[in-house]
């Protein structure tokens, strides 16, 4: 068996840098559509299976690492570690994520090497289900491909019937047009690419088309809530002294008051505060349920915080809470789904060193319902933090009847790195994909308003203090076919990714009896 040559190495290198250059804080997102062709060219040309995931391995795990490096940051300036053991500490986890572009390289061999060079147009399905694949098995969707079409959203519109594995479809299909193109070079590849180009162009042109709308009133309009966005810039430094904490209260009270001063003085009012640092414990505190609820009955407004709120005996919720104008708590959403090594340590507690990586990050207690927060005659979703990242929080949140959907953050502990743009992308996607507005409210930025075609408005400077006054009401998009159906389109990738494998590996078998 020959092994990767150097040119076949270059070229898996070529695709992760490529892969990388697409995606924040590089900005190069039209690089996405040709950045798989090197390796695929190389899987087309000599489709061996096993050198097909020893380069895709090497791609996948290269690209995570190089866009994902700011994971380090918190390492770095929060845990004291030294920076080469920091870096060195990323490798295992990019190279576990990386397994899935090998992954999909592999079945791209085997289909390849089975039929003929044709199949490389089955590559925008494998891809697709691979990307699923990686959220099942590891829980992680971050920086999927299409998500390096988010600041640009005419491209991202087929997200509203497929999410962002649809749009990692689309590119691939014009990564894999030009790998045929280049390996072929005949007049029928010519045909298929004057064929697919348009089509392409006009599943994309139709998407927005696809979505139930509906007319709005003005009478719709007038009935909007008003919000209050805080970006409080709270510091990420892990102790604060009770004069700090008291300071940082008095900041988030006189940040709003004099927000909300500028407002209609009639509900319905809303003012939203991020997840922070400061951790509010609203249960326990009865000083802190006095100051809020006084904020709301005097200002006429209501207000969502985050807090840290009992789950029984030495357990916690990571939740947001809702407080009406009257000052009192009426909903409670408690995180579902929790940051690993942030929040809770995907380890058996039998592992040496298991309750000591526990005693140094915390153990919270996930949710186990989608609550909606009340606001005048409409309903808001809210899901926290790296929520985002998963489409069923927010299109399940859109199902029960969410009008709008909030997501609160702090992002501050990974720092003035490229993690702020990629986390806003995926918020964006949820905004395109149910159909709702997304009102992103940060700690430190990047907060923004995010309408239904995924366009980003107001944007934050971040790790500046800021506030923002924007609105939602009842939405001009009724449903979506993501929000009816899920992940009808990439489970459909799925199956006919197995059915090709399954049928690529049965008849070879065959013919080898």
């Amino acid at each position: 068996m020959q092994l990767p040559t150097r040119v076949e190495w270059a070229a898996a290198a070529a695709t992760a840098i490529l892969l990388i250059l697409s995606f924040p804080d590089f900005e190069f997102s039209f690089l996405a559509w040709i950045a798989l062709v090197p390796l695929m060219l190389v899987v087309a040309r000599r489709p061996s299976p096993l050198n097909a995931f020893i380069l895709g391995w090497f791609a996948g795990t290269v690209f995570f690492y190089g866009s994902c490096y700011w994971l380090t940051y918190s390492m770095i300036h929060y845990g004291g570690l030294p920076t080469i053991v920091a870096y060195l500490l990323l490798v295992p986890a990019t190279a576990v994520v990386g397994l899935f572009p090998g992954l999909f390289a592999l079945a791209l061999a085997v289909v390849v090497r089975r039929w003929s060079v044709w199949t490389v147009l089955a590559a925008p399905a494998i891809w697709a289900a691979s990307e699923w694949a990686r959220l099942g098995v590891t829980g992680q969707l971050w920086n999927a491909l299409g998500y390096s079409l988010a600041y640009h959203p005419i491209w991202i519109q087929p997200a509203n019937w497929g999410g962002v594995y649809a749009v990692s479809f689309l590119i691939v299909v014009i990564n894999a047009t030009i790998v045929l193109g280049l390996v072929k070079r005949d007049w029928w590849t010519v045909l298929v690419a004057v064929v697919i180009t348009p089509a392409l162009a006009i599943v994309i042109l139709i998407s927005p088309f696809l979505r139930d709308e509906r007319y709005l009133s003005s009478d719709d309009y007038r009935s909007a809530v008003n919000v209050i966005a805080l970006q409080p810039n709270v510091p990420m430094a892990l102790e604060k002294s009770t004069e700090e904490m008291n300071a940082l209260r008095e900041l988030h009270l006189t940040l709003s008051q004099n927000a909300l001063a500028n407002l209609p003085p009639y509900p319905p009012r809303l003012v939203v505060w991020p997840e922070s640092p400061m951790n509010f414990t609203y249960a326990s505190d009865k000083t802190f349920q006095d100051l809020v609820a006084k904020f709301a009955q005097e200002n006429h407004t209501s207000l969502i915080l985050n807090s840290l709120e009992p789950a029984g005996p030495d357990a916690f919720h990571n939740s947001a809470l809702l407080i009406n104008e009257d000052g009192r708590l009426i909903a409670q959403y408690d995180k579902i789904r929790l940051m690993p090594f942030g929040e809770y340590v995907p380890l058996p507690r039998w592992l040496p060193g298991a309750s000591l990586i526990t005693a140094l990050v915390g153990e919270f207690t996930p949710g186990d319902k989608y609550t909606l927060m009340p606001v005048g005659p409409y309903r808001a979703g809210v899901f926290i933090c790296i929520e985002s990242e998963y489409p069923w929080i927010a299109r399940r949140l859109t199902n029960e009847g969410a009008d709008a959907l909030i997501n609160i953050s702090n992002d501050g502990y990974l720092g003035p790195t490229a993690v702020l743009r990629q986390h806003l992308a995926n918020a964006i996607f949820r905004a395109v994909e149910n159909g709702r507005p997304v009102l992103r409210v940060t700690n430190s930025g990047i907060s923004a308003w995010i309408n239904e075609e995924g366009k980003v408005q107001e944007q934050t400077v971040p790790f500046r203090e800021d506030v923002r006054h924007w609105w939602f009401g009842k939405p001009s998009i009724e449903s979506t076919i993501y929000t009816r159906h899920g992940d009808l389109f990439v489970q459909l990738c799925a199956v006919i990714t197995v059915i090709m494998l399954a049928a690529a590996l049965f008849s070879r078998r065959r013919s080898l009896s």
